[in-house]
Order: C-alpha cells, then structure tokens, then sequence
C-alpha cells in the first residue's frame, strides 16, 4: 500500500468502489533502490550513513524477531494467565480485577475477568500467519468467554479492546474474499458477532439517564451504571465509540448502538469553544460544563479525533469529516507551535503543546507519550510532511532512553513521568509513515525498537512495563495492546508481502489496532438518518483533497527528514 495515494483517493471519493485518485504523487517500487544509490554515493552525512538504506536481509531477521517477540509473549499468557485478562511476566502468574479494591482504575478500568489477552489477540494471529491458532482461539472464545460478569468495566475500554476485536475477527472469518487464506470452519455460527451483541448491549446503560447524552465512563456488566459513579468523563473516552459501535450496527441491522455513539460525538462536538474550536479534555456528562479546559492531543482526547476521520473513511458520513476538517485546522492554528514548514526555513521544530482550550495559551510544558499516534493519523489525512516532523521528536526521545516516558517535558528536556507500559503508538505512526513513503529511515526506526524491547522489557515470562525509563526498572504487568499492536504494527512494518500489503481488500486499523476492512456493506444502512445535526453544530463544507502532494519530487527519495533538521531535534531532546 501507499498510504497518500491510497488514502487520498479513499477519503474523497464518493463512489463506493472507492477507487484512488490519480493526482497523489506515487513511489515506483521497481526504481527505488537505485534512486537511492545514486543520490547517497558519496555522502559521508552521519544520518544518511545510518539510515539510507536497509538490506532486504536485515529486514527478514527484524520480521522474525517480531514474530518471536508476539510468541513468546501469547504462548506464556496461554501457559501461565490464561483464561485470566492480563499476564504478569515477572511471576509468570495471570492477573484479573481487583475485586479487593473497586476503586483501583488502573486496574480495573481495563480487567473484567473475560479473558481479555485472548480476545485482543485474536486477528494479530491472522496478520502473523497462523491460521490453526486463530482457530483454536476462537473455539477458547466461544466456549469458555462469558459477559454475565459482576464486574465494573471502562466503556471505552471495553469498546476497544474487547468489542472492537470480536467484531474484526468475525469479519475475517466470514470475509468471501479471504485474504488470510480460508480461515473459517466448519460450525460457527456467528458466535462472535453474538458476544459483541452481548457486550454491546451491556454497555448501553452507560448513555442512559445523561442530560447531554455523553455516556456515564464506566458500568457494571452485570447491573448497569453503578449508583456511586462520577458524572465525569474525558473528551477520548466518550467520543471514541463510533467506529465499534457503528460497524456493529450495521451488520445486525439495528441503529441504536451507532445512534448513542454518534448523539455523544455531536454532544461533544457542539460543546467546543466558540474562540478556538477546541474541546477539553474533561466534561460533566449532565452539565456539560468542561471540568478539563486542557486541549491537546494526548490523553483524553486523542482518538476522539483519530475517529472523526476513521468512521468517515468507514461510513461515508460527511459530517465525520466535517468535524475532523474543522477540528484538525484548530489544532494547526492553536496547538502547533514552531517553523511554519516541517522541512524548510528557521526556527524551532513544529510541536503540539498543551492549551487552554479558551484561549490558545500554553497551560504546561509537557506532552504525552499517547501523542505520538498522531503522525500515524497526519498520514491518514495525507499531511505526510507534517507527520514526519512530529514523528522524528518523538523517535529522538526514543533514542535518548530506549522507550518513551508517559510525559516528557519539553522545555526542562526531561520525563515528568517516568513509565512505559509498552505503548504502540510510536510503532503504529512508524509503520504508516513507511507504508506512505516506503523510506528506509522507517524501518531502522522499527528496528530501534524492537531491540530496545527485546533488551529493556524482556522478562522470564513476557515483556514487562518499565517502570522508570532512566533506570529500566520494571513493574510486572503486560497490557494486552503489547501483543494486539505493539507486535502487530513492528511485524507488519517489516513484512512487505503480508496479505494486509497485497490483497485487492482495502483496510484501517481501529485504535486498539484491530483489522477492519472498508466494504460497502458499511457504508450502507439499513435505517433513516438518525436525527438532524443540531443548529450550528457542523460547518455546510463539502470534503475536500488533503495535500497529498505535499512531499516535492527531489525529496522522494532522500532521508524523510533532512539531516541539518535531524540534528536539531536530537539536540532538542538532549541527545547531544
């Protein structure tokens, strides 16, 4: 694939076959190697040493690695947690909710006692090949998998990781076109697409009885909302349903689990400033006063927008890009602060700071490490230039401590909080960047940090989170994202002849990384529009072609990002 072209063409047509544009600049595959012979003979540069190029061999190796990373990973959670949520690869033990602590979020917030590592895990099996597994897996799920729980669960994260991963795997073994192979088998009968119902329908409580129609942040899966619960949820959690909620839909037929999740979407969107077009990152479900005024695009708000242009790119809905358009050009204007070009002129590197979402003014110095999804997302709008900026401060923290601090602050060159729970962020941005410019510099960044894992996060058992990033202390928990897409995004990064990389189907990855692909039949319904757009809630702007073509065609073929701008993030970092 080639993502700008590709997704240029996806975003703005409106033919369902949805065919890509002719105006989006393409990588010839057959003439790449020798561009870049020709342009780096006799360059001594130290980046263009390091980075020009990368043997076909090499790249072998990092795809088995990757794969052994999963495997060793999955097999122990079989072995040793299974069917509890979580491994604990330290004590080789598993781990569920922590029903001696309800109020322990951390925790259980994520963990309500269904297996959770399995589910997740279910299409990353597929991507790396492994069709019997897959199969086995599924069988566990079927069998041993039940949501009659008395436990109190995130909605958000029961969305996306529990509910968005049956809904892929039924997908994928039900696809007529099946670009894994032939993974379905003899006996199922929807059951997957049933437990997603199932869970579904235990999460709807959470949209009851709100003024706004934002959901409640959490339920009991059991009894519904539970009566002690905060009427307080962030901007991500509650607007970051749609996708989940609305393939569901569309494939039972029923329209009210995309209706909750789109009414909150609009909810939200209608609560943005009038000064800016921001939102907060916190909101009072009943008042819908902003309880957070901090805007930026990390925690609490950054999938909120990832699913504006998702659903879009799924469902066809103008309004979801309406708003994205609207939202992404308030980012441009108030959040990004240094040279108005990521690869040309003077001044500091473009960076996304937090603001008040009021008026613009920076409220901290610090990002987050949940940031660096979103020059994966830059691709996906076809800003590649853009997103290649924010991606290489983000890989020169990487360098400078081998992982990524929960917050770094910019300003004192410092992490403001020191843990790394083996996020895949960075690694999802890196593989859309090399699938956007097939540049070599992305896969030496995946190979950076498959190494710096294998040697900063392996234990006896699995791969654990490092609690400090200076020092390489570890805390005994891997959250199921490791396997559902940290492995997933490195292995995909390095293996070209995948069937995601090949097949005529096109797809997009959910926010927990899952395989959805963009069909027809999603971008049909079986019901009337669900309600006019509230007054003034949406701009009446057709869709328009990103900038595709931003990358000039002397650039193609040369580092990402040019060397002098290279060094001057890694001394922004500290790095030298």
């Amino acid at each position: 694939l080639n993502f700008c072209r590709y997704f240029c063409g996806l975003l703005f047509t409106h033919d369902l076959m949805l065919e890509t544009a002719t105006t989006c600049p393409t990588v010839g595959r057959g003439s790449r190697a020798g561009s870049y012979l020709s342009f780096f003979d006799g360059n001594k540069d130290e980046y263009v040493r390091r980075y020009s190029s990368f043997p076909d061999t090499l790249r072998v190796k990092m795809k088995d690695m990757a794969r052994d990373m999963f495997y060793f990973g999955y097999d122990n959670y079989m072995k040793y947690a299974f069917p509890e949520d979580e491994l604990n690869p330290i004590d080789c033990e598993g781990r569920g909710p922590d029903v001696l602590n309800p109020s322990n979020i951390n925790i259980n917030d994520v963990l309500g006692n269904y297996s959770l590592t399995l589910i997740d895990t279910l299409d990353t099996l597929l991507v790396l090949g492994n069709v019997t597994e897959f199969q086995r897996a599924v069988k566990l799920v079927i069998d041993t998998v039940s949501f009659d729980k008395d436990s109190t669960v995130q909605v958000f994260e029961a969305n996306i990781r529990i509910l968005g991963s049956l809904i892929s795997a039924h997908i994928l073994l039900t696809d007529p076109k099946h670009p894994f192979g032939k993974v379905g088998f003899e006996g199922y009968d929807n059951e997957l697409l049933h437990l997603a119902h199932d869970l579904a329908v235990r999460l709807l409580p959470a949209f009851e009885n709100t003024s706004t129609g934002i959901p409640y942040p959490r339920v009991n899966l059991k009894t519904g909302v539970p009566a002690d619960s905060v009427n307080e949820t962030c901007t991500a959690g509650a607007g970051s349903l749609l996708v989940e909620f609305g393939i569901l839909s569309r494939l039972i037929g029923d329209s009210t689990f995309e209706w909750v999740a789109r009414r909150a979407v609009r909810a939200l969107w209608s609560l943005r400033s009038n000064q800016t077009g921001l939102l907060g990152n916190v909101v009072n479900i009943q008042t819908g006063q902003w309880v957070g005024k901090q805007s930026g695009l990390g925690a609490g708000m950054d999938s909120f927008y990832e699913y504006l242009l998702k659903s879009y790119i799924l469902f066809g809905e103008k309004e979801d890009y309406r708003m994205f358009q609207a939202a992404y050009e308030s980012i441009q204007n108030h959040l990004r602060r240094g040279r108005e070009s990521c690869n040309e002129g003077e001044g500091d590197p473009p960076l996304y700071v937090n603001v008040n979402m009021f008026s613009g003014e920076i409220v901290n110095t610090w990002i987050d490490s949940l940031q660096a999804f979103f020059p994966g997302l830059q691709v996906l709008n076809g800003d590649v230039d853009n997103a290649i900026c924010l991606h290489a401060f983000y890989y020169a923290i990487w360098k400078r401590f081998g992982a990524l601090p929960e917050r770094y602050n910019w300003q004192l060159q410092a992490p403001d909080v020191l843990f790394y729970p083996l996020r895949p962020e960075l690694v999802e941005s890196t593989y859309l960047l090399y699938q956007a410019t097939k540049n070599p510099f992305y896969l030496h960044v995946g190979m950076d940090i498959l190494q710096s894992l294998e040697k900063n996060a392996k234990v006896r058992c699995g791969y654990a989170t490092l609690h400090h990033v200076v020092d390489k202390s570890k805390e005994d928990r891997m959250e199921s994202f490791f396997l559902s897409e940290t492995c997933k995004y490195l292995y995909l990064l390095f293996d070209e002849d995948n069937p995601l990389h090949k097949s005529d189907n096109k797809y997009i990855f959910t926010t927990e990384g899952h395989v959805v692909p963009i069909d027809k039949r999603f971008r049909e319904k079986q019901w009337n529009d669900f309600f006019p757009c509230e007054e003034g809630a949406l701009a009446e702007r057709e869709p328009h072609s990103p900038p595709c073509d931003r990358i000039p065609e002397e650039r193609r073929y040369t580092l990402p990002l040019k060397s002098v701008y290279m060094r001057q993030i890694d001394h922004m970092v500290g790095l030298f």
